[in-house]
């Protein structure tokens, strides 16, 4: 038994076995062949491993993760059928007598890098399916494993040093139970979207790669940040009871499920939730979400060999927003950059990725990407409650050349005979510190505020979220985070418009009592944070927490805030 400690990022407990999920190495050495014919069939037998594999992780695809997400792998089969590519890489087998693997790399990189240098956008984005698919055939030469997230069918434990996002939207919760990282905090997209999936999740622990072996049996503590490698049977014991005694506490959430989101004095706050996909409305729904506050769109661009249409985004949308009906949905638009890459767009390597060519910025430079998001958009917005937010924003100039670029694409559709909704609130997501610092000009402008606290405590404090040597530095209640929580409320109340929190300071216990004392209108977190947060709610008299206001705001730590909040609100 080894027991390990790490971050808790997503409640619950999972017990299975351990499923290692790793690329794999792929290093080869160039040998001559005498025998061209046995080489040729060697590498045909790995080409037709991959196809069975293809159509297979295809055919799980479209029926747990739904027909969008299972059209990446019909262009993979389809880079697999094509003469072009294979015939080549038999040709030079043959002429050259090298083997499959040296082949294979050769003609890969040679398409690969063609295709990257073309001037026509979707012949660019070729490139990222011949490199998927040559990587899996590769695999099955050199005989090692390559993991297929979407193929797990028992239930397993993930164990990884990290997962990407295009990772975790492979996942299917009814396999996977819960995973654990060796890197990572509770604001890194890994943990986020565990908790919209609603699986158990350890982050951080620094080792579990190390010491987790395939088929292990893994207890993931996603309450604690505990994980322990094959437990005793008493042990196993132990957890499942507190794995019920869990279950009973969601028992008692689940009562307020259709209950308004109120302080002890009656006064009403919104709690809405996050999401990546239409299919994390379901979650919202069941867990009493009063809307959605932040949908993340980049999920539809991520796991895919091309961008996606308007008509796939219009139908992502458009389900978004019947499902909620006339609860609002806040969607914000593509932020791509940072962590979250895309291989097809092929964008510039950074020394610093999270300052730099990322979310607005991109957007409003490649606004033929833009424009085809903000049609469907619009296209999408007579079916429910819209509302539409900018990322990334640093100047009043980006935000109106994005409404401007908004307000062309309406009359564009308006000309074409599309019907708009005359009722659409734009705001911008508050993430930059000058943006906060001029949130009394931006106010002016801007119909809603909702400020992602992830980035924002990030830049603020200049210490890098994801580092686990400066994590010490991200602080929610740092009262200069909290000073420029303030003055984007003030500001946005000044002009009689709303400011929401999207970021996970949302649904913090203790964030929560100084956040409803600054005034904060709509809190937004994971959808199985939102019962425990109305529980709270309900216990919080929001005049006493505003009547401590002054006093936090003056504190020099955020080890005086934290003290302060849990003696008053009885943490």
């Amino acid at each position: 038994m080894t027991s390990m400690k790490g971050i808790a990022a997503s409640n619950g407990i999972a017990i299975a076995k351990a499923y290692r999920l790793e690329a794999p190495e792929l290093s080869y050495e160039t040998i001559t062949v005498e025998n061209t014919e046995q080489e040729v069939t060697r590498f045909e037998e790995a080409l037709e491993i991959s196809k069975q594999e293809l159509a297979k992780i295809k055919e799980h695809a479209f029926k747990t993760l739904g027909q969008e997400k299972a059209e990446i792998f019909s262009a993979h089969l389809l880079v697999l059928s094509d003469p072009e590519l294979i015939q080549p890489i038999t040709d030079k087998i043959n002429t050259d007598k090298v083997n499959a693997e040296a082949a294979l790399d050769e003609i890969a990189n040679m398409f690969i890098n063609m295709f990257k240098s073309m001037d026509n956008e979707y012949m660019r984005e070729r490139a990222a399916d011949i490199q998927d698919v040559t990587k899996r055939i590769m695999a099955h030469l050199l005989q090692v494993t390559f993991p297929d997230p979407a193929l797990i069918d028992e239930e397993v434990v993930i164990i990884a040093e990290d997962l990407t996002p295009s990772d975790t939207a492979q996942l299917n919760k009814q396999f996977v139970k819960g995973f654990t990282t060796d890197i990572g905090g509770r604001t890194s997209h890994s943990a986020i979207m565990a908790r919209s999936l609603e699986i158990p999740a350890v982050v951080g622990t620094k080792q579990v790669t190390a010491s987790i072996q395939e088929g292990d049996l893994v207890i993931v503590d996603g309450i604690d940040g505990e994980v322990i490698v094959n437990p005793t049977e008493e042990q196993v014991e132990s957890f499942k009871q507190k794995q019920a005694r869990f279950d009973e506490k969601k028992v008692q959430w689940a009562k307020l499920k259709n209950e308004p989101t109120v302080t002890k004095e009656g006064q009403h706050v919104e709690l809405v939730a996050n999401i990546g996909t239409p299919e994390d409305v379901e979650g919202v729904l069941n867990n009493g979400g009063e809307g959605v506050g932040l949908y993340r769109t980049e999920f539809l661009y991520m796991g895919k060999s091309q961008l996606p249409t308007e008509e796939e985004q219009f139908d992502a949308y458009k389900s978004v927003l019947e499902q909620m009906g006339d609860k609002p949905v806040v969607v914000r638009t593509l932020d791509i950059g940072g962590d979250k890459e895309l291989d097809y767009l092929d964008l510039p390597e950074e020394m610093n990725p999270f300052l730099g060519y990322r979310a607005i910025r991109l957007c409003l430079e490649r606004d033929d990407i833009f424009r085809t998001q903000l049609r469907a958009l619009l296209r999408a917005s007579v079916y429910g409650n819209l509302k539409i937010m900018f990322p990334m924003i640093a100047t009043l100039d980006e935000f109106r050349q994005a409404k401007a670029l908004l307000e062309e694409e309406k009359q564009n559709l308006s000309n074409e005979g599309v019907a708009v909704s005359d009722n659409i609130e734009v705001g911008i997501m508050v993430e930059i510190p000058s943006t906060a610092v001029m949130a009394k000009q931006f106010a002016k402008e801007v119909d809603f505020f909702s400020i992602g606290t992830n980035d924002l405590i990030q830049y603020t404090m200049a210490a890098d979220r994801m580092n686990e040597r400066v994590s010490y530095l991200y602080q929610p209640y740092n009262p200069a985070i909290l000073a420029l929580i303030h003055n984007v409320i003030e500001a946005s109340h000044a002009e009689g418009k709303w400011t929401g929190m999207c970021g996970e300071m949302a649904g913090d216990e203790i964030a929560i009592p100084i956040l409803l004392g600054l005034g904060l209108d709509e809190f937004s977190m994971s959808a199985t944070s939102i019962l425990p947060a109305r529980t709270q709610i309900l216990n919080l008299s929001k005049e006493e927490m505003a009547s401590y206001k002054s006093e936090i705001l003056s504190m020099n730590t955020a080890e005086e805030v934290v003290e302060f909040v849990k003696a008053k609100a009885n943490l």
